[in-house]
């Protein structure tokens, strides 16, 4: 492959990540994972840095992919320029004047308060919100689309800080018409043979399919989906059930569908995350804030327990009862 000279400007961060991702696992079905990529993109991507560098990076095996000697020195290289990228971003943010933040948030999540509150106490500053996907809580940080997101755990959390701030219980969803529908709690066993939902993240999955179980058995796998909405659409059909969290918003988000509280399982854990060392100041105000205001009250409602079941069973019985 001949040299090419490539001037900075021909450098794409999000692909230099990619590639330092990669060199990190050895492995094209890992990085994509952990990237939350198809293969066949992650491979272009990379062939398109080796194009650009005019050099391999990779020498490619049926068992995966190990660093040509170019690719060795490459790697530490790549490292420093997305230090140094992220150095600039951070340094320029923190020095603007009045200043600027942008505070992202996962579906079924309440910031309103604690962001109404850092905008009375920096009237100057600019406060934007931004929902972001869960599969893109890490990276939506670190390519500085947002400088703090208060999201559900589990996620990638190397090269972040994160802050708890509550729990919320979990429940289970199913279509109105299953045999689970109209009970007031259910435990594993209770629905152990049925599939659950999968996620391409493998810790994400682990927690909300309860993979291994308690016994030691795997989950039965239910389909592979990206998006809330695909979720909901495979529940709704009868595909497979989902846990999900408790609060408002999640807990049985479409008529046909009913959230029914699981006992015996451990809650999950609403947090803040944002890059680790962080200069920008109203990344600090915002988390003092959040400290405050965000305690899952408002998620979950008055007593702070959450709606058993909004589903069409529910509502009914709850409108007969005049409630």
């Amino acid at each position: 492959m001949p040299i090419a000279h490539v001037a900075p400007a021909d450098f794409d961060l999000r692909v230099v990540r990619y590639f330092t991702v990669l060199a990190e696992h050895g492995n094209f079905r890992r990085a994509a994972a952990e990237l939350r990529l198809a293969q066949p993109s992650l491979s272009r991507q990379i062939q398109s840095l080796e194009k650009r560098l005019g050099v391999r990076l990779l020498d490619r095996t049926t068992r995966g992919c190990h660093l040509t000697d170019a690719g060795q020195a490459f790697l530490p290289q790549a490292q420093a320029l997305l230090r140094a990228a992220e150095l600039a971003a951070t340094t320029t943010r923190a020095a603007a004047v009045p200043g600027a933040v942008t505070i992202g948030y996962v579906g079924g999540l309440i910031i309103t308060a604690a962001v109404r509150e850092l905008r009375t106490s920096h009237p100057r500053a600019s406060v934007a919100t931004l929902h972001v996907d869960w599969s893109e809580v890490r990276t939506a940080l670190l390519d500085h689309r947002v400088d703090a997101v208060v999201a559900r755990e589990p996620f990638p959390a190397d090269r972040l800080q994160v802050t708890r701030l509550y729990q919320e219980r979990r429940v289970l969803l199913v279509p109105t018409t299953h045999r689970l529908a109209n009970r007031e709690s259910v435990t594993v066993d209770d629905f152990a043979g049925e599939p659950l939902i999968r996620y391409p993240d493998p810790a994400y999955d682990a927690f909300w399919r309860l993979d291994p179980r308690p016994d030691g058995r795997p989950a039965p796998d239910g389909p592979l989906v990206e998006s809330h909405a695909d979720k909901l659409e495979a529940i709704a059909g009868g595909q497979a059930l989902a846990l999900a969290p408790a609060a408002d918003g999640n807990g049985a988000p479409r008529r046909d569908l009913a959230a029914v509280p699981v006992r015996g399982i451990e809650p999950c854990t609403v947090v803040l995350a944002t890059r680790d060392r962080e200069q920008n100041s109203l990344v600090a105000a915002f988390l003092e804030t959040a400290r405050s205001h965000l305690t899952g009250r408002d998620a979950q409602g008055p007593s702070g327990r959450g709606d058993r079941r909004l589903g069409r069973a529910a509502a009914d019985r709850r409108a007969a009862a005049g409630g």
